[in-house]
């Protein structure tokens, strides 16, 4: 059985020295069956020290962009353009909307989502999407701005199901995290049951968000099977079905990330 942590951010965890540590933390995660993990950016900042940690793993992919949330002081075009060559990026983002947390900034943040989806096309590496509260502006952006051509996933995915099908219907997949096992997520969990499984991956998020039973604990890619689990429980599937289809879509998705 192969699972794959499609969204964690490894240089976030709380350990002091990042090598060993962090090679501890990815063989934890392989004795519970998780080979392959895409360690993503959220600042144009961290990335090189984020590139540098997990430079040892060839495992571990990587991406660059700027969450909807930092930015201040914004999206440096050409630098997001020159970060993205490098051979270890193999996704733009996570970029995004988020109204939930920021609706003060809403333009800010459409402009970054644009810049980034038309580096992703220039590139052609997929976008990773954070969208929060922010269902109607997400998607006409994508739509304007041609996402549908480059594809890619609305990670950590908590919204309607109609949200997920306009996503779909571009080309994209709809990452699922330990949300999914909370246990007010009864909406979520309904939404999940009717996705199709070719359009489905696992993620953590990690160090964010650990699902259940690990709640309270910082979230780390280990966790991502006991997210596979619950998931495959909710699509009355085996754990061994969904590692593999959902592995399979990873790097269907990520054609860049080389098993």
């Amino acid at each position: 059985m192969l699972l794959v942590d499609s969204h964690c951010h490894l240089d976030r965890l709380s350990y002091g020295d990042k090598q060993s540590d962090m090679a501890s933390v990815l063989a934890k995660a392989k004795a519970q069956g998780v080979g392959y993990f895409l360690c993503v950016s959220v600042t144009q900042q961290q990335f090189p020290s984020m590139l540098q940690a997990i430079a040892p793993y060839p495992q571990v992919f990587a991406s660059c962009g700027v969450h909807p949330l930092n930015q201040e002081p914004g999206v440096d075009v050409d630098l997001l353009r020159s970060q993205a060559a490098d051979p270890r990026v193999v996704a733009i983002g996570e970029t995004g909307l988020d109204y939930y947390y920021s609706p003060e900034n809403k333009t800010v943040q459409q402009e970054s989502f644009r810049q980034h989806i038309r580096v992703a096309r220039e590139l052609g590496k997929p976008l990773i999407i954070h969208t929060r509260d922010a269902q109607v502006d997400t998607l006409r952006i994508m739509a304007e701005e041609g996402a549908d051509q480059i594809g890619g996933v609305l990670h950590c995915f908590t919204e309607s199901l109609e949200m997920a099908e306009a996503a779909m219907a571009m080309g994209f997949y709809i990452s699922i995290s330990g949300i999914v096992t909370f246990r007010n997520a009864k909406a979520l969990q309904e939404v999940v049951r009717a996705l199709p499984l070719e359009r489905l991956l696992v993620e953590t998020d990690s160090p964010y968000l650990a699902p259940i039973p690990h709640r309270g604990k910082e979230n780390e890619p280990a966790f991502v099977r006991d997210v596979a689990q619950f998931v495959a429980d909710l699509k009355e599937v085996s754990l061994a079905e969904l590692a593999d289809v959902t592995s399979r879509n990873f790097f269907a998705l990520f054609s860049l990330a080389k098993p």
